[in-house]
């Protein structure tokens, strides 16, 4: 029995047996700075941290958003990253549902057959270098009999055409762009308007009152606005970089319907070739307009 009471004793004096922990200086010897320390000590000091260690280790797992990365734990970052995916899948599909319900209904009021999905639109960035343009037969035909019946026939013989001509000399004509003009009006040649040259940007004005016939583009001149003006005449516009105006606008004299470029196949760079058709016939813009 006494040998049994001895061991505890034994143990806890060691436990509480003082020592000294000395760090000096290896060249000189010189103490810097010691510890006294017992084996009970450093158990309490380690068993206390490992304490800490574990209880902030949980903290954090428990109360911030680094529980997300431990595998298997559900993550409501996640859930909700799935449901607006879901979301908008859903949209997506309720918007193209529209867009072909739309589409149908196009078809029907144009007298076509509603589809099952809607065709797929056609390449905006098609290059037309290699295009080659080939007169088909029905167009000379065409071309034949229009010009069998003297459509572009400049002659102006009888009296009636002449007085024509003279009332719309008496129209106030708004200059449509202030610039230099590079090519004149040549029948002759095919050259049924003048071009005129100005600084880049700059607006394209209508030079009467009237209504915007034909607003679009065309391969050989490019962006092109023409505007059907009383006494059946018509002001021609191409080469515009931009259309400021739309088919069946109303427009008045000096309003602003066009920008300066060089849109089209036919192009020397940025300018205005400029039109006047009277009664289905070219006429000189500078005749009636100072430039």
């Amino acid at each position: 029995m006494k040998r049994i009471i001895k061991k505890p004793q034994r143990f806890l004096k060691l436990l509480k047996v003082k020592y000294r922990l000395v760090v000096m200086n290896d060249d000189s010897l010189e103490e810097k700075f010691s510890f006294r320390l017992s084996r009970l000590n450093v158990f309490i000091f380690f068993t206390t941290g490992a304490i800490l260690l574990i209880f902030l280790t949980t903290y954090i797992i428990a109360f911030t958003p680094l529980r997300e990365y431990i595998p298997g734990y559900s993550s409501n970052s996640n859930n909700d990253v799935r449901e607006l995916v879901l979301k908008t899948d859903s949209l997506e599909e309720d918007a193209r549902n529209k867009d072909l319900y739309l589409f149908n209904i196009k078809n029907i009021i144009e007298g076509k057959d509603p589809v099952d999905r809607i065709p797929e639109k056609p390449e905006t960035t098609a290059k037309y270098d290699n295009v080659k343009l080939v007169k088909s037969k029905e167009d000379s035909m065409l071309r034949t009999e229009m010009e069998s019946q003297d459509q572009f026939n400049l002659s102006v013989n009888d009296e009636n055409s002449s007085r024509q001509i003279n009332s719309i000399s008496n129209f106030l004509f708004f200059c449509p762009l202030k610039g230099i003009i590079t090519n004149s009006f040549n029948s002759t040649d095919g050259h049924y308007g003048v071009d005129i040259v100005a600084g880049k940007n700059e607006a394209i004005k209508a030079t009467l009152d009237g209504t915007v016939l034909f607003s679009s583009w065309t391969l050989a001149t490019g962006y092109v606005i023409a505007i059907q003006h009383q006494s059946n005449l018509i002001s021609v516009y191409k080469h515009n970089s931009v259309l400021l105006k739309q088919q069946g606008a109303f427009v008045r004299a000096g309003e602003v319907i066009a920008v300066v470029g060089e849109s089209g196949e036919i192009k020397t760079g940025p300018h205005l070739h400029f039109e006047l058709w009277y009664n289905g016939s070219p006429i000189n813009p500078k005749d009636y307009i100072v430039f």
